[in-house]
């Protein structure tokens, strides 16, 4: 069985480089048209299954990847993104700048990340991810050939970590950008990747914060 892991389209708060998190921000026209090229590419893939976030960034580039496949949409709040709580909206680049932020230690030395009040850690959004593998993605296989799953990029990042043994100390090694397709196999209960954050359109948006 192959996993297509994908990260949702461009939001204005991608554009201007703001923490999302879990609030409930929508795609913006690019983001849209990101998806829409991405559909295009996997249009010849028969999709079995999907799944997405019940966020509207992911639960709309969902819809449009899904596209006329009279196949089942679920949403799942265990693929949310990472939770930062009140420290939601703000910029990347304060953040970064300003060792007594927060936030800091999540972009430029996320092993020493300690969540704010009312905020996720890491190894929290793993271990949701991994219950959601288990309890919705394992009992597919041979059933199924090919599941479509449409989150976040923290949140996919933490599953491509585990699976590729990328130690936390190099959690943002992976680019992921707006609409970034991850292809992973699944064989007696054992996840692989075999292709990492492929896009579909020419220059990749919002890899990293």
């Amino acid at each position: 069985m192959q996993l297509y892991l994908m990260r949702h389209g461009e939001t204005e708060w991608n554009k201007e480089r703001r923490l999302q998190g879990q609030s409930d921000i929508s795609l913006n026209q690019y983001g849209r048209e990101l998806a829409a090229k991405t559909a295009k590419a996997l249009a010849g893939v028969a999709f079995d299954r999907a799944f997405s976030s019940p966020l509207a960034r992911a639960y709309e580039t969902a819809r449009i990847l899904v596209g006329e496949r009279q196949i089942p949409l679920v949403v799942d709040d265990r693929l949310k993104e990472i939770h930062f709580g009140s420290h939601e909206g703000i910029f990347f680049d304060q953040a970064k700048r300003d060792p007594k932020d927060p936030l800091h230690d999540f972009f430029l030395a996320p092993a020493s990340y300690i969540p704010p009040e009312g905020a996720e850690s890491l190894e929290q959004v793993l271990d949701r991810g991994c219950a959601f593998l288990a309890e919705q993605i394992l009992p597919l296989e041979g059933s199924c050939e090919n599941v479509l799953v449409v989150a976040h990029g923290a949140f996919n990042r933490s599953l491509l970590n585990s699976i590729l043994g990328i130690p936390v100390e190099e959690f943002w090694k992976i680019s992921l950008p707006n609409c970034a397709v991850s292809i992973l196999s699944l064989e007696q209960g054992h996840f692989s990747v075999l292709e990492e954050s492929r896009i579909y359109y020419n220059h990749p948006a919002n890899g990293r914060p």
